[in-house]
């Protein structure tokens, strides 16, 4: 008999979730409360987990088509001095267009069948399997995936919210054309106090652009930015700033932790589960690896779906568990230090980076390899 699924939430993690189970034969219908499947324009990480992720998916062709291939990561203080370098010379590391990674998913969701339904609001999952939308329809399910978002009204409506941190920062994104002699491989991201501007190539034609201030200045958050301003805190990035035009939104940067991430047939995915702070860029990419978990977890043990993804918390939420302490760490660290001693952060930053226990925990979550990988990359060999 065929198993069924109801995903609340058609973002990224939702519908990573409902492509991967229904190429597990799952029928799948992912609800979005939207009226049309869209991705804001900004560039988005995807380190080894990730990408591996997307080749089990089959949609890695199609989502990094256009992505510059980074060899480099570096944090720069305010004075241009480097204080972290992470060379991806061993690992694969890709930044890709949101857009184009979105619109894969959606490319491989309609292949596989999904059922997409717009306009379609999820108001709570009870732990049974059944997710229940606004217009008061009941739709029973064998697995029902909560998949809305940081602010989840599913999660918060199954007691599963343990700790919601607010943040002491926000955050826009934004897309500015390239330019002759602009930076191919090289990711630099400019800190100075709390105030931060990360440089991203993303394609042959733009450039992508996070900048992240105090969220009590006012003066930070103005929409267009305040270009004078941000040349004045990142002078050696006056030629990017002087190039920002797309007029964005400012977004609250929060931390969510989960008591559990499943009530009965209900399944918490991706920034429902663990929303972290951009900081490693692994939010996506993790919501990726927990989906691809997910999904093997619940397809091998189908005759108890419960037992099922107790097993897949117990086994895969450690990982991202640390991923998004060490995201938190590393914003907090930069948007707390006391300005006095602000000096001493450049040396802690820079003596810590030295080490061993810091290289293994920075990567540890880029390095994962997805659960399940090995056997869907002998099953696509064994195909083609």
């Amino acid at each position: 008999m065929t198993r069924t699924a109801e995903i609340a939430g058609a973002g990224l993690a939702g519908m990573a979730i409902a492509v991967r189970l229904a190429q597990h034969g799952w029928q799948v219908n992912l609800h979005e409360k939207s009226d049309d499947l869209r991705a804001f324009g900004a560039g988005i990480w995807l380190w080894e987990n990730g990408l591996k992720s997307l080749e089990m998916m089959g949609i890695y062709d199609a989502a990094t088509a256009r992505a510059k291939i980074i060899k480099e990561w570096r944090i720069c203080d305010e004075f241009g001095r480097t204080l972290v370098s992470r060379p991806s010379t061993d690992d694969r590391f890709m930044l890709p267009p949101r857009t184009d990674l979105y619109q894969a998913l959606i490319d491989k969701a309609n292949e596989c069948g999904v059922q997409v339904h717009l306009c379609s609001t999820a108001v709570k999952a009870k732990p049974e399997g059944v997710l229940v939308l606004e217009s008061g329809e009941e739709r029973r399910a064998d697995l029902v995936i909560a998949a809305d978002g940081a602010y989840s009204r599913l999660r918060d409506l199954l007691m599963a919210t343990s700790w919601v941190d607010y943040g002491i920062e926000a955050g826009i994104r934004t897309m500015i054309d390239y330019q002759p002699g602009d930076p191919e491989d090289l990711i630099t991201e400019y800190i100075n106090g709390s105030w931060r501007l990360l440089y991203n190539p993303c394609t042959d034609g733009e450039n992508y652009i996070f900048l992240s201030a105090p969220i009590k200045s006012d003066a930070a958050k103005q929409v267009p930015v305040d270009k004078a301003m941000w040349k004045e805190k990142f002078p050696h990035a006056a030629s990017l700033i002087d190039r920002l035009t797309e007029v964005g939104h400012w977004d609250q940067i929060v931390n969510v932790v989960t008591r559990h991430w499943s009530v009965g047939k209900v399944a918490i995915l991706g920034d429902a589960a663990h929303a972290m702070p951009p900081n490693l860029g692994q939010a996506a990419n993790m919501a990726f690896t927990n989906a691809m978990a997910l999904a093997e977890c619940v397809t091998d043990g189908a005759s108890d779906i419960e037992k099922a993804l107790l097993d897949w918390e117990r086994d895969h939420r450690p990982l991202a568990d640390h991923v998004q302490r060490w995201s938190y760490l590393y914003g907090h660290i930069l948007g707390s230090w006391p300005a006095q001693f602000m000096g001493l952060r450049t040396d802690a930053i820079q003596y810590l980076a030295k080490s061993e226990w810091f290289e293994e925990g920075l990567n540890r979550g880029s390095r994962a390899i997805p659960f399940g990988y090995e056997k869907a990359m002998r099953l696509s060999s064994s195909q083609s």
